[in-house]
């Protein structure tokens, strides 16, 4: 081999060195990025998400008795945890045992005023006639104001207790005169169907289950609504979670949209889905879904409800109007300023970068 051709075997075989060092770097940076982002994309999802719900003919049960968030969230946990009242949410979110739970606007003011770890991401519905106070056919209360002296339960904390509150704050009745009993629904069906009460201020399905034991209305939330007592039911976020996966939770509003969407667009669908979850009959499940007036995802940010970040809606006053009620009636020991209500609602998820 020639002293030239002996310089060119040298320079071809420092050539492939650097091609093979280059490469090998390439294929490790690759990978280390890749696996950046694979962790980065594990990190954007919990292993499991909590959900606190209530037996309430709305798009969240729809969602759930579909498997929609299952769908949503492959490869995750979803638990469904089923409580009986707002309470019973607001003790799970203040344990930091529910990621995500449903309140009524009596106890969402209450844990807003009490500082609880949570924050307003979508609204589930807004409360008509699914809510009531049923009496006894057999009993001699005809109206409202008959109530005095008889037994009437509802489950305390709840909107049923906050729009019996109020409707007897409209017909001036005092409510010494009227024997209040705290009962969850459960109990109060059987309390009603061993005769221990005269009436109760209560929900759907129980509120069914009542009327077709005998029972008759004598005034709705619709008709308390009307004289300004509005209650509805809205989702709350644990803070921790939607500060650690807030990609999460603009997910699950997804869920929501699509539940809600499903429950109007397929009622009859939605009614036979709903019926073995609130274990009515289609038909009467039809009547429930009838009575509430459920929100999709465009819906949220209207004037009427959150309202956007720069213009906030009627919810802040209505929960600070609604606090200001449980201080009077000593639910609570004080109500804080609009402004803390209104930081709570996230309506900010809703806006598109």
């Amino acid at each position: 081999m020639t002293h030239l051709q002996r310089k060119l075997a040298s320079r071809l075989m420092m050539t492939l060195l650097i091609l093979l060092v280059v490469a090998a770097c390439s294929s490790k940076t690759e990978g280390t990025v890749a696996s950046t982002t694979g962790q980065a994309a594990e990190k954007s999802l919990p292993a499991e998400i909590r959900i606190g719900y209530q037996v309430s003919p709305n798009g969240e049960l729809v969602a759930k008795a579909l498997g929609l968030a299952e769908k949503h969230f492959p490869g995750v946990k979803i638990s469904w945890l089923k409580f009986e009242s707002g309470r019973d949410v607001n003790t799970a979110i203040a344990s930091g045992s529910i990621d995500f739970g449903l309140l009524g606007t009596p106890p969402g003011a209450s844990g807003i005023a009490q500082g609880l770890p949570n924050q307003i991401y979508y609204i589930h519905d807004v409360i008509g006639e699914s809510e009531a106070l049923v009496v006894q056919e057999k009993s001699s209360i005809e109206k409202l104001r008959d109530i005095e002296g008889k037994t009437i339960a509802t489950t305390f904390g709840s909107t049923s207790h906050f729009s019996l509150l109020s409707a007897m704050k409209q017909e001036g009745i005092d409510s010494k005169t009227v024997k209040l009993i705290d009962m969850q629904a459960p109990d109060l069906l059987a309390a009603w169907q061993r005769g221990d009460i005269d009436g109760a201020y209560t929900w759907q399905p129980v509120q069914a289950k009542l009327l077709a034991e005998n029972g008759r209305i004598i005034i709705t939330s619709k008709e308390v609504a009307d004289k300004g007592a509005l209650t509805g039911e809205f989702g709350v976020v644990h803070n921790d979670f939607i500060a650690k996966y807030p990609e999460a939770v603009k997910t699950y509003i997804k869920v929501l949209d699509e539940g809600t969407k499903f429950y109007r667009e397929h009622s009859e669908e939605a009614a036979e889905a709903l019926s073995k979850e609130l274990g009515l009959s289609p038909e009467e499940t039809l009547k429930a879904m009838q009575e509430i007036t459920v929100l999709d995802a465009s819906e949220q940010t209207s004037p009427k409800y959150m309202g956007t970040p720069e213009q906030p809606g009627k919810l802040a006053t209505l929960l600070k109007e609604t606090a200001d009620f449980l201080v009077e009636q000593k639910s609570i020991k004080q109500a804080p300023e609009l402004s803390v209500f209104t930081e709570s609602i996230r309506n900010d998820l809703y806006t598109q970068p």
